[in-house]
């Protein structure tokens, strides 16, 4: 065993507060992220779950939720591209659902995002949940029929499947549940084209989105290219239309700046912590340090064993982190909040920890100032 460990073994009650900091910061940083990354990708829903590989809509559009009309009739423009096998209409946007009337006192409307596709299971615009189930297909294929996440009752005021509620003076039904398709905005309506036109107050002759899907993934940037020559049309492609949504909420709310501050608090809470441990555990152990010093042990050698320390106290701080990290998570998932933990944040989170532990060594180093063979003498 290394020096520096074994000073950490036989000295750990001195050198936790050290490793709770580091746990601490570990912690923060990728829950939060985590965090983060699942509350965006809920703007994003109708992208992600979708499988179109082409979006094309009105110039300049930010986000999914956010299109405006466009003629129904470009669809030919799309389809004229010899690589499309396919192309159809959708509709999203915002609306009001006005909440069931019942005895108690009424409740004001909920805004809601409509999002009307074609209902069959080749389906380019609709979800999976909802092109998958023939259940729900056949069900949303009735008038004013719509399916909502199960999640999202409480908020739109509805009790069960078969309540009824209005959306611009329009009556729906809703005829189905999915889960999974939680909204950060307003909760997710799904319906047929037909269906989310009026509710959307849509021409007869206008859509939001074509979406397309091309004979091979390759074959996307090439027709996306060809689309961008057309005047007023503006494409995408599925991935870049999904980023371009969820960094326009990110942007737009600062909701990342709210929890980068949180996760940078955090941070500088453990590198303070960690430094003055180490500060403090390299001060009550001069007259050692001295001591080897006058055995002739190189002063960089005593360095290198206090940033050996500020290693291992971060190796341990990570190693606390993880199963506190996973019990968090589940905790969160039990309560109804999604945290994203993809293998990306758990590595940058340990990255950026481990980066915070030398550093705060190579802070801990200006104790040595006072470090002399003659020490032991005086």
């Amino acid at each position: 065993m290394s020096y520096s460990l074994a000073t950490i073994w036989y000295e750990r009650n001195r050198f936790l507060p050290a490793i709770l900091a580091v746990a601490f910061s570990a912690m923060l940083i990728v829950l939060q992220t985590g965090l983060l990354v699942s509350l965006l990708a809920m703007m994003s829903v109708p992208v992600d779950k979708a499988q179109a590989d082409i979006w094309v809509g009105y110039p300049g559009v930010r986000s999914v939720d956010l299109g405006r009309p466009i003629p129904d009739r470009w669809i030919s423009r799309v389809l004229a591209q010899p690589e499309v096998v396919r192309a159809e209409p959708m509709m999203i946007g915002f609306a009001l659902w006005t909440r069931p009337i019942r005895e108690e006192a009424p409740s004001p409307p909920e805004v809601c995002t409509i999002v009307g596709t074609r209902l069959d299971s080749e389906s380019l615009g609709a979800v999976e949940a909802v092109r998958k189930n023939r259940d729900l297909l056949a069900n949303l294929s009735e008038p004013g029929a719509v399916v909502v996440d199960r999640s999202e009752f409480h908020r739109l005021g509805i009790r069960q499947v078969g309540d009824q509620a209005e959306i611009f003076g329009h009556r729906v039904k809703v005829v189905g549940v999915v889960d999974g398709y939680k909204s950060l905005s307003g909760p997710y309506v799904f319906c047929s084209l037909e269906t989310a036109r009026p509710l959307l107050r849509i021409r007869p002759e206008d859509t939001t989105y074509l979406v397309a899907r091309c004979q091979s993934p390759e074959q996307v940037p090439g027709v996306i290219e060809q689309l961008q020559t057309i005047p007023k049309m503006q494409a995408f492609s599925a991935p870049d239309f999904s980023m371009r949504s969820r960094m326009h909420w990110l942007t737009t709310t600062k909701a990342g700046l709210a929890l980068g501050f949180t996760a940078l608090l955090g941070l500088l809470v453990g590198a303070v912590v960690t430094s003055q441990t180490l500060y403090s555990a390299t001060s009550a152990s001069q007259r050692e340090y001295a001591t080897l010093r006058a055995m002739g042990i190189p002063r960089w050698r005593l360095k290198a064993s206090v940033l050996a320390q500020s290693f291992w106290v971060g190796f341990a701080g990570l190693l606390l982190a993880i199963p506190i990290t996973w019990l968090l998570t589940e905790i969160a998932q039990l309560l109804g909040t999604q945290i994203r933990l993809p293998a990306m944040i758990i590595l940058a989170g340990s990255v950026i920890t481990m980066a915070m532990a030398l550093l705060s060594g190579l802070a801990a180093l200006r104790s040595f100032s006072g470090v002399d063979p003659a020490h032991n003498i005086r």
